[in-house]
């Protein structure tokens, strides 16, 4: 049986656990989210350099009292820098701000067209080099995946893309678990736009749960990590109380059908025209 020390395990045997917390734009609610998450069991923290928090992340991991190498943590590069093949300088500065050592998961935030292939070598250097635990990226397509491979000599360990009930993507979710890689759920809750929803609220009726705590499992019965965001420790505690039910192959099959067009369901930016 899961429970909430469970790890999905990468293709190099690294352990990442299922749910962890998402500081994105957190802003001075940064450490205290932190603090309530590791609280409730999270040891999984998700930020970027785009967050411009992750000075609080590392003030929040080296005031907890936990060992470091007990705490996940996973940074990314931001397109500038991509554009500017300034890849191993915004590792460095990543480094520096959050007082490390090394990183657990560095992924490519967004795969900029023409450099993305760059900066993979990049990452794979910093990996040989013992810098970061694995590495990976972030809203990659099938065809960018496919684009890479043709450079790679170290296939990535996780694609973090937009995964909701209304933008399920399986058909990218089993191309990458065809090739050994990890997808993990950025937006898992839609950006807050599904908690209202009234399939999700009424599957939660019938285990006693929410509806963000619905959505949640269903990325866990498809072995999918997840970060969700919150700030408030109520909400941070109930997104990791998820062990306790299992969805059934019928309420699994509603929540999938609730699938709509991908560009008409993203809450983020099209992976396919990323001009910022």
């Amino acid at each position: 049986m899961l429970n909430s020390k469970s790890c999905a395990v990468l293709h190099n045997n690294v352990n990442i656990q299922y749910i962890g917390l998402g500081v994105y734009n957190m802003g001075d609610k940064t450490i205290p989210s932190i603090n309530a998450a590791l609280k409730n069991g999270y040891r999984h923290i998700d930020t970027a350099t785009r967050y411009k928090n992750e000075k609080e992340v590392g003030i929040a991991i080296a005031e907890s009292g936990i060992k470091r190498e007990d705490i996940f943590i996973t940074t990314k590069i931001w397109n500038d820098a991509q554009r500017e093949h300034r890849q191993r300088e915004a590792f460095e500065n990543s480094l520096k701000m959050l007082n490390m050592e090394y990183v657990d998961l560095y992924l490519i935030h967004w795969a900029i067209e023409g450099c993305y292939c760059e900066t993979w070598k990049v990452l794979e250097k910093l990996y040989e080099e013992k810098l970061v635990r694995a590495i990976g990226v972030c809203n990659f397509e099938i065809h960018h995946l496919k684009e890479l491979e043709k450079f790679q000599s170290i296939a990535p360990m996780v694609n973090q893309i937009e995964i909701h009930p209304k933008n399920t993507r399986k058909e990218l979710i089993s191309y990458c678990k065809k090739e050994g890689i990890v997808c993990e759920a950025w937006s898992p809750l839609g950006s807050g736009t599904l908690i209202d929803n009234p399939v999700l609220s009424e599957i939660g009726k019938k285990y006693n749960k929410t509806s963000a705590q619905v959505m949640l499992r269903w990325d866990l019965q498809q072995n999918i990590v997840t970060v969700p965001r919150s700030t408030n420790p109520q909400r941070i505690a109930q997104n990791i109380d998820i062990f306790d039910f299992e969805l059934s192959d019928e309420d699994m099959k509603t929540i999938d059908d609730m699938n709509e067009n991908q560009y008409n369901s993203i809450t983020g930016a099209d992976p396919n025209n990323v001009t910022f």
